[in-house]
């Protein structure tokens, strides 16, 4: 027996309550359970009081409130919990049931998962969901993948909720991603980029009011201009409200001024960085910015050593502080520097995500298309920016594309800011400010425009005391030297 109701989801913290409504909203009827039931009862009592719910309090009943083939979502904490529902749903479901994990879930599991279900006779979906309260509710991004034939059954509802973008806002930020765990990974990649973004921003903020000496009105206009052009997406328009946000507790100051100075992390920038060692693919920007966080949450530990390390002075070196000066000396010469190195360090960060993306889709078999992808980040998610239409013109053009470096557009715009870019870093090193995400961008973009990078050295020492071989430019083949016998006589 089913009931009525065109999509059951579990759980309701503000995620999943925001994304009930959003799906009422689009003219469906939607049942609704959580394990402590009295969430069920709010709900319907307020949000969702007058609208087109079923409330249930038992597991039976949620699923019995469904029409089939049911579209059974779950937005709980990844991991066991999400096991656990699995395990309760399935028998009580029926063949060609789908069931949808909407949670921030490791792609391995959801791999796993999908075998599972399927054996079961049902379908799964492993989807990504980017946006926050504000986008589950009005419209996020969603990365669907997994059992390739519950697509068609979810597509239409998944394309109703989505963020829409386009001339005529009628583009749906929702399209079938690939396989298994390809959707959860593509999320995975999209809170990597954002973790790295988060950290560009924050260090053009540290130079712009350290160094620059911007009050918090001058850095709003700032980024409200950047806001307008190349630079434009949502973390920089929220970055400049926060600007504007006076401290709320009655302080005479800016709320950003009373925060302390530590970050918090879930964990999915670690998971791609993980990932990217594993790949062998060089994701420095999200692992510097992961490390970036570790290090502020180190707070007892750099007060301690605030008293006792010493950074450049202009006694120690007037020469280096001279140069570092001339580069901030012009206020507006250096925001447009900084400007700059923001912009050619999220290209870099981007490129990055995507030559993550193709090598595991290589190595997982998942076909995914990479357009496709950055047309899924262009509305309702964190990371949209204007420079997502780029990317997917880049590999609408180019399907193939070995890194968006190489793509005229992204090619021609780092060259431009290349120079601001490198007077920024210069300028942060010579002044003692960190700016790790910056200079590990500016250090892989130098590491990969040459041809020769100094590696025939490590090979040289790992033959040396490892005899691990070593190729040659001179001949083909695979080498090994007696390295003793070689070297000049001590």
């Amino acid at each position: 027996m089913s009931g009525d109701c065109d999509f059951g989801l579990i759980g309701l913290a503000v995620m999943g309550e925001n994304l009930a409504l959003n799906v009422e909203s689009r003219g469906y009827k939607v049942a609704v359970y959580n394990r402590t039931t009295s969430k069920v009862d709010d709900l319907l009592a307020d949000r969702a009081k007058g609208k087109n719910f079923v409330g249930a309090h038992t597991l039976e009943e949620f699923v019995g409130a469904v029409a089939r083939p049911r579209k059974l979502m779950m937005l709980v904490k990844a991991g066991p919990a999400v096991d656990a529902i699995i395990d309760q749903l399935i028998p009580l479901c029926d063949e060609g049931d789908i069931l949808i994990d909407g949670g921030n879930t490791y792609y391995t599991d959801t791999e796993e998962r999908t075998t599972r279900v399927e054996a079961a006779g049902m379908l799964y979906v492993g989807a990504g969901v980017s946006g926050g309260e504000e986008g589950a509710l009005k419209g996020p991004s969603l990365m669907p993948g997994g059992t390739k034939a519950a697509w068609p059954e979810i597509k239409e509802m998944f394309q109703a909720i989505a963020a829409k973008v386009g001339p005529n806002d009628d583009i749906p930020c929702c399209e079938w991603v690939g396989p298994r765990g390809a959707g959860h990974y593509v999320k995975m990649v999209h809170n990597g980029i954002e973790y790295g973004d988060m950290q560009l921003i924050c260090e053009a903020y540290q130079m712009l009011h350290e160094l620059g000496g911007l009050s918090n009105d001058e850095l709003y206009d700032v980024f409200a201009k950047w806001n307008e052009g190349e630079l434009q997406s949502y973390l920089i328009e929220i970055t400049r409200d926060i600007f504007s946000a006076k401290d709320d507790l009655g302080g005479d100051g800016y709320l950003v001024d009373q925060i302390l100075d530590v970050a918090g992390a879930k964990g999915t920038g670690k998971w791609m960085s993980q990932l990217a060692l594993d790949l062998g693919v060089p994701s420095s920007l999200v692992t510097t910015a992961v490390f970036a966080r570790g290090l502020s949450a180190q707070k007892e530990a750099r007060v301690r050593a605030s008293k006792t390390l010493n950074g450049p002075s202009k006694d120690h070196n007037p020469e280096m502080s001279a140069l570092a000066q001339q580069l901030i000396g012009d206020k507006e010469k250096f925001i447009a520097a900084v400007e700059d190195a923001l912009y050619a360090s999220k290209i870099v960060s981007y490129a990055q995500g995507f030559v993550q993306l193709q090598a595991a889709s290589k190595e997982h078999d998942w076909g995914l298309d990479y357009g496709q992808c950055a047309l899924l980040w262009r509305g309702g998610c964190i990371i949209r920016a204007k420079f997502l239409d780029r990317i997917k013109e880049a590999f609408g053009e180019q399907p193939d594309l070995e890194n968006l470096l190489l793509y005229p557009f992204f090619e021609e715009a780092v060259e431009n800011a290349q120079a601001g870019w490198r007077a920024v870093v210069s300028a942060a090193s010579l002044l003692g400010i960190p700016a790790p995400a910056f200079s590990a961008a500016l250090n892989f973009y130098d590491g990969y425009r040459l041809e020769r990078l100094p590696a025939n050295l490590l090979q040289a020492q790992r033959d040396y005391f490892g005899a691990h071989t070593y190729q040659r430019v001179d001949r083909e083949g695979v080498f090994h030297s007696e390295w003793l016998d070689l070297r000049k006589p001590v």
